[in-house]
């Protein structure tokens, strides 16, 4: 009779867990959107919150299970996932960088606002905002290592379902919460530690992109050799 461990459904949960969170980064982030998110009320903010977390989910599940098929049939790499999502998670903290501060009163949210923002939970809120490349790229690395003996494998498939519901419940509160952040540490921390994770979702957007060229070019490098070597006449 098989005995069944919790040893590593705990160590793949926890590893997966602190992988996913340090990448993503919710309560850093949480600024960020409250920035996004300012001109809706407390109850609009926390039920796009709520959604936001909800696509997270979906995204992560998607990702851990079956991102690496996804990706070989459409025959996208993970450089050029890394280059996409990199350049526009650094044109999203450009824009937010480059924005003038609003030094008015909360404004209450109109209808019209709240129904704007509805159409960008998706996109950006959570694709590439909260679930950029960086973490569907580690979420598709931890969903690829599903090998051994079927305990194993059934801890991972659990570990990977917790992991998915433990980022997107702390996503969820991160966001719900944003408004809370703020008032503790006052308008104007509010206004640069705003600045700052623009500025670092900048740095991260660039990074990625640094991160997605490096790792092709052995590959590009390659296949300029070989056509060159293919057109060139005899190879050396």
């Amino acid at each position: 009779m098989t005995h069944f461990s919790a040893g590593p459904l705990v160590t793949d949960l926890l590893i997966g867990y602190m992988a996913l969170f340090s990448i993503i980064n919710p309560f850093g982030v949480a600024f960020v959107f409250l920035s996004m998110t300012g001109g809706l009320t407390e109850m609009a903010r926390t039920r796009i919150a709520r959604r936001v977390g909800l696509y997270s989910f979906v995204v992560l599940i998607v990702s851990l299970f079956i991102g690496s098929q996804i990706m070989r049939f459409f025959g996208i790499t993970v450089p050029a996932l890394r280059i996409a999502g990199g350049l526009v998670v650094a044109l999203s903290g450009w824009s937010m960088l480059t924005a003038p501060d609003d030094d008015g009163p909360a404004s209450v949210a109109v209808p019209a606002d709240a129904t704007q923002m509805e159409s960008k939970v998706f996109f950006p809120l959570t694709v590439p905002l909260t679930t950029g490349p960086g973490a569907i790229a580690t979420a598709i690395a931890l969903g690829a290592n599903r090998t051994g003996e079927l305990r194993e494998i059934v801890a991972s498939i659990a570990a990977s379902l917790l992991i998915a519901v433990l980022v997107a419940a702390t996503i969820t509160v991160a966001y719900a919460n944003a408004s809370t952040f703020s008032r503790w540490v006052g308008r104007e921390g509010t206004r640069v530690i705003t600045r700052l994770s623009a500025f670092l979702l900048l740095c991260v957007g660039v990074q990625i992109i640094l991160t997605g060229v490096s790792d092709a070019l052995p590959a590009l490098i390659a296949h300029g050799i070989w056509m060159g070597e293919s057109h060139g006449g005899e190879p050396r």
